[in-house]
């Protein structure tokens, strides 16, 4: 028959693109401890220092003017190595991409936050993904966001991560297009981009003939939550009526759900 082809059998995977893949009996393990000590070698930052942290609580990093200028091939090819490591870390996803905003012109102040990244991977090299095998099926997901983080333009930024059983499957972190005006915004805008991505989420679960129902939203804001139950479009929200209209349609749809979550910052 035309179009038929043999398929040989190569064994289990193991190994993809960087990425370690250890298949267990009770679950999978994805990490880059290999392409981690490569990049280690290749920027000459073996036996750093280890960092418990990736990037200091107090750091907000500008465009350093008068800073003194570093290699900028050097730097972009450790922003490069660094947003590939998030494929199993994603972790340090708020502070890679805090350090690759700076590309076009690095100065020192930025390497050092960079390099900082580095020493944190030193102490948890052997850190991954974990995939465990489960019967039930639940999908969650939490959402942050900081208020005019940004230095230069006063922007926020915020987070979403998606958890399938007790699996991460999806994250994303993303600087805002526009100025918050106040600390309630840029929650709520997180929100309708985590109901957006549920959406499809759900989409590409039902695919596979499984269902889930309601898909609770974790946030540590109770004024974003209450402005979804009960919009009031005074001067200060009015221009976030579009949005709501989205979160709502999806609440009302059974697609998710926005339930509160105890800050610990």
């Amino acid at each position: 028959m035309q179009g038929e082809f043999e398929m040989s059998m190569m064994g289990e995977l193991n190994y993809f693109l960087g990425l370690q893949i250890n298949q267990l009996k009770n679950g999978m393990f994805v990490c880059q401890t290999k392409y981690y000590r490569y990049v280690l070698k290749k920027f000459e930052i073996e036996g750093c220092k280890e960092a418990s942290t990736p990037i200091s609580t107090s750091c907000y990093l500008d465009a350093d003017e008068y800073g003194t200028i570093v290699n900028q091939t050097k730097f972009r090819g450790l922003i490069g190595s660094l947003l590939y490591l998030i494929a199993s870390m994603p972790n340090i996803m708020y502070s890679v991409c805090m350090c690759a905003r700076f590309q076009a012109n690095p100065k020192e102040s930025h390497y050092n936050v960079a390099k900082r990244i580095f020493k944190y991977l030193n102490g948890t090299t052997n850190v991954g993904l974990w995939y465990p095998n489960e019967d039930t099926l639940n999908l969650k997901g939490y959402s942050d966001s900081d208020f005019a983080g940004c230095k230069m333009d006063g922007k926020s930024t915020s987070g979403t991560y998606h958890l399938l059983r007790a699996s991460l499957i999806s994250w994303n972190n993303k600087k805002h297009a526009c100025v918050a005006l106040s600390t309630v915004e840029p929650k709520y805008i997180v929100a309708e981009s985590y109901c957006a991505q549920i959406s499809w989420l759900k989409q590409q679960i039902n695919e596979y003939g499984l269902k889930v129902t309601k898909v609770p939203l974790f946030c540590d804001n109770t004024s974003a939550i209450n402005l979804t139950k009960n919009p009031v479009h005074h001067s200060r929200t009015k221009h976030m009526k579009i949005r709501h209209h989205f979160i709502k349609e999806q609440v009302s749809n059974g697609v998710c759900e926005i339930k509160f979550i105890e800050s610990k910052k």
